[in-house]
């Protein structure tokens, strides 16, 4: 099955060197590659691409109000976004995610990690550059005010799956540490996401650091 991305980047030479690399791959097409945040909203949901490469920093929109127009709360049918940037200022990594982002990457990060982010986003898993992801974490575990209990509290079993997903555990690492089948785990997702509220294994991860569930 072939993976449909749109690009959204405001220079020409990374778009161009993006959809090199993708079309490249035997499983993935360019279905577009636009400059500025406002086309991509159009074309996003013209096109409905599986996955949506965006820059932070673009004209008209930027990337975060790009996400949230894709990908946030209230959105019906929500699209999986991948942020690409060069800027990995923590408001900018936490910002995207908590907007709907199911993957953050820094440009630097070379064209395997690109790919696997793409394939990561398409299932529904999530992949984040190694090099932002302990300042992520660093940031989440700041101390905070305690959260609002959930009305429909966690079970054992849900927290201890929540617990893997922040650690970053695939959903066949999850399955297999706790000696269940995949199906089972992803129905623990389902259920954890509709207690929680949020929309996808980044959601999951950012509320276990923030509650203390994991530190």
């Amino acid at each position: 099955m072939t993976i449909r991305v749109l690009i959204a980047d405001d220079q020409e030479l990374v778009r161009t060197g993006f959809q090199m690399i993708l079309d490249a791959q035997p499983d993935m097409e360019v279905v577009a590659a636009v400059a500025d945040g406002a086309e991509a909203v159009s074309e996003a949901r013209r096109l409905r691409p599986d996955v949506c490469l965006l820059d932070i920093r673009m004209p008209k929109l930027d990337g975060l109000e790009v996400t949230r127009a894709l990908a946030g709360p209230g959105v019906e049918s929500p699209m999986r976004v991948v942020i690409v940037t060069t800027f990995d200022l923590d408001e900018y990594v936490y910002g995207a995610l908590r907007a709907g982002a199911t993957g953050f990457l820094l440009k630097d990060s070379g064209p395997t990690l690109l790919i696997e982010a793409v394939r990561a986003a398409a299932v529904g898993d999530a992949l984040v550059s190694p090099s932002v992801t302990v300042r992520l974490l660093k940031h989440l575990a700041q101390p905070k005010p305690s959260l609002p209990p959930l009305s429909d509290p966690l079970t054992e079993r849900e927290l201890d799956v929540v617990r893997l997903i922040a650690r970053g555990r695939t959903n066949q690492e999850a399955a297999a540490e706790l000696f269940v089948s995949l199906s089972t785990i992803k129905t623990h997702l389902g259920s954890i996401q509709a207690k929680l509220g949020v929309r996808n294994r980044v959601g999951i991860a950012a509320w276990a650091w923030e509650s203390g569930v994991v530190s």
